[in-house]
């Protein structure tokens, strides 16, 4: 009879019952380094106060994040293929589900959820248990995991490990543990007596070693760093995220986190975390600002080829929807249809559309705004 493999805890780091919050940090230490990132989001947060309509130009952001993040736990998908989606299935996820992989609905999933908890919070929600919860069932409300447990922390053990090994590297805490942890987490998110750069950053290293879900944890715990970060006023809009820096570092990323359990060492990780919000904000910054000026170049381009007082308002769609079929163009952009029909024809015929799919039956062409997405594309 076939025996499962037992799962090997030889070298496995086990979750610091009754460390958290840490007693001590050592500001001294960690000052040079809060510092150094809380300049770099006050320049960051400059140049976002400075645009006339941040959410235009910095959408497409939201979307890289959702593949980055979710890539760090296995989930493969592309930009343009959760644009896509988008683009030709709206909310119909059913639809969407009999026709894409089960990885691209769960990147959208991801965008979803993250949007859903900033306007959550917009409209004055606190970041609570409840919209946590909230966020989650939506993240795993398709796909592989809706089967686990969505919005409901998890009544077994859990263990970490490397996908597709029987190697345990991380054992969290023990489920008659987990409420008891939750609500020590969010006091000290409410505290607001620390620091908030030190306050996401023990946030998200106890959600992490706490990990209370059977599934999502790590999406959920970056989606809490740019949230605390914008409630707490870090930045003016939510538009700060951290995951490619993460992906970028991910064995040095993943062994800070495992060293918090593993030696106590919440120092270490802290200026680990301090230096990629340091280092995202400024490759964000420079991100934002080639967004910025590709956009009024575009402007530019836009008002002489298309001749219109409609010009900026497709541009403006298109930036909002890089991706997007041809009769979701002609009936939401704010244009009359027979001009939107014109500007596609004429953008197509100067190379700035690529046609994604070509029209069929009763569905409508789908095209791409080319020149953007090969800015933010991942």
């Amino acid at each position: 009879m076939y025996r499962k493999p037992e799962l090997d805890f030889g070298s496995a780091a086990y979750y610091h019952l009754g460390k958290f919050p840490p007693q001590q940090l050592e500001y001294q230490r960690l000052l040079p380094g809060m510092l150094a990132a809380t300049d770099a989001l006050a320049r960051y947060d400059q140049m976002l106060k400075g645009m006339h309509n941040s959410e235009l130009f910095l959408a497409p952001l939201r979307g890289q994040e959702a593949v980055i993040s979710s890539r760090m736990e296995g989930t493969i998908s592309t930009l343009d293929e959760i644009l896509q989606l988008e683009a030709e299935f709206g909310e119909d996820d059913e639809g969407a589900a009999a026709e894409y992989r089960s990885d691209v609905i769960e990147t959208i999933l991801y965008r979803r959820a993250l949007n859903t908890a900033q306007f959550s919070i917009e409209r004055g929600q606190p970041l609570s248990e409840s919209l946590i919860k909230s966020v989650h069932r939506q993240l795993l409300s398709l796909g592989r995991g809706a089967a686990k447990s969505p919005g409901l922390y998890r009544r077994e053990q859990n263990y970490i490990g490397a996908r597709g090994s029987r190697v345990v590297s991380f054992v969290p805490v023990a489920p008659e543990h987990l409420a008891a942890g939750m609500e020590k987490l969010f006091e000290l998110m409410a505290d607001n007596d620390l620091p908030v750069l030190l306050r996401a950053a023990l946030a998200h290293a106890e959600f992490e070693a706490l990990h209370p879900f059977e599934d999502g944890n790590g999406r959920v715990s970056r989606m809490l760093i740019t949230l605390m970060l914008w409630q707490s006023g870090a930045f003016s809009a939510p538009h700060f995220y951290i995951s490619r820096f993460f992906e970028d570092n991910k064995d040095q990323y993943l062994n800070a986190l495992r060293d918090v359990s593993a030696n106590d060492d919440w120092e270490g990780w802290c200026l680990f975390f301090l230096a990629a919000v340091e280092q995202q904000a400024i490759a964000n910054l420079d991100v934002a600002n080639t967004i910025r000026q590709f956009y009024d170049d575009m402007k530019q381009q836009f008002t002489e080829l298309l001749a219109s007082k409609y010009a900026v308002a497709a541009l403006d769609y298109l930036f909002t929807s890089p991706v997007f079929s041809n009769s979701r163009f002609t009936k939401t952009a704010g244009i009359p249809e027979q001009t939107a029909a014109r500007f596609s024809r004429v953008l197509l015929q100067e190379g700035l559309l690529q046609v994604v799919r070509e029209a069929s039956g009763r569905r409508a062409a789908t095209y791409r705004f080319e020149p953007l997405m090969q800015l933010v594309r991942v």
